[in-house]
């Protein structure tokens, strides 16, 4: 069991209760499987956790055509039948065409590390479950070589899911679970405050209350993230927008087209310019 204990980091804002399902997936020697909204830091935490650690971080991203044995080893037979007929004496060895994967990585790692399985739920249904027996046992067979890879320890290993798709309850039973609820307003302040320690308060303030009338408008088809906000205010601070101009009520104004760093349809476009209409019109009347 490892002894070490995450506490957060400099760049990175944790919660209390995030910090607590780290340490204790740590301590049950369990994968953390972590889910969220897309753009709430599901992947950076990982990247955070490793930094806390002093430990490498191995990634391995999902796609929707990526396969369990990937994370283990392919074998590259073309290689091998190219070099049989350029006459390469490599060929003789065929631990010569096994290529690693991330998890073979992750269990040769001198020391402990940290393996990131990042959106997990991008992939076939049956993925998860591939590799019940290998995240178990912390080991797998190569059959080529007739050799058995073994974990030299266990590596901390953080899953994350956008909720695509629903995970295998086998699959979930041998993990520690942890939802990543949206920031509240005095957190989402701290963590823009982390990016951008010198950003004047009256400016933050209208930016985060616009933010949070926009992610609460009945209807939107994506509401925008933890991501998207810091790309906003890095928008506003590079044009010098001062506050004021959030809520001018002259729709010549260049700062609703900022507003494409938080909206990526044109359907919430139509909705966020029927909520600037009627707040123009209530605060007319």
């Amino acid at each position: 069991m490892s002894n070490k204990k995450f506490e957060g980091t400099s760049d990175y804002i944790v919660t209390e209760d995030l910090m607590m399902a780290v340490n204790a997936a740590i301590t049950l020697e369990r994968p953390l499987i972590i889910k969220g909204e897309p753009g709430t830091g599901k992947t950076m935490l990982a990247e955070e956790v490793a930094k806390s650690l002093d430990s490498e971080l191995i990634q391995w991203h999902i796609k929707s055509t990526t396969k369990a044995a990937q994370g283990l080893y392919e074998y590259d037979a073309v290689a091998r039948l190219r070099d049989s007929q350029l006459g390469d004496d490599s060929v003789h060895d065929i631990s010569n065409y096994i290529i690693k994967g991330k998890l073979w990585e992750a269990f040769e790692a001198p020391k402990q590390p940290v393996l990131l399985i990042d959106e997990i739920d991008k992939a076939d249904i049956e993925f998860p479950n591939d590799l019940l027996q290998e995240l178990d046992r912390m080991e797998f067979f190569v059959y080529e070589t007739k050799k058995t890879i073994s974990a030299r320890q266990r590596p901390i290993i953080i899953i994350t899911s956008n909720n695509e798709k629903e995970l295998p309850d086998a699959f979930l039973r041998r993990c520690f679970f942890h939802y990543i609820a949206f920031p509240e307003a005095d957190t989402m302040e701290s963590i823009v405050k982390v990016h951008y320690p010198d950003i004047k308060k009256r400016l933050l303030a209208e930016a985060l209350e616009c933010f949070f009338e926009l992610r609460e408008l009945p209807g939107l088809k994506k509401r925008p993230s933890t991501s998207e906000l810091l790309d906003w205010i890095k928008l506003l601070v590079a044009e010098d927008i001062p506050p004021e101009a959030l809520r001018d009520k002259d729709t010549r104004k260049a700062i609703p087209k900022l507003y494409g760093a938080l909206l990526k349809n044109e359907q919430d476009v139509h909705l966020f310019e029927r909520l600037v209409f009627m707040s123009r019109r209530n605060s007319a009347n």
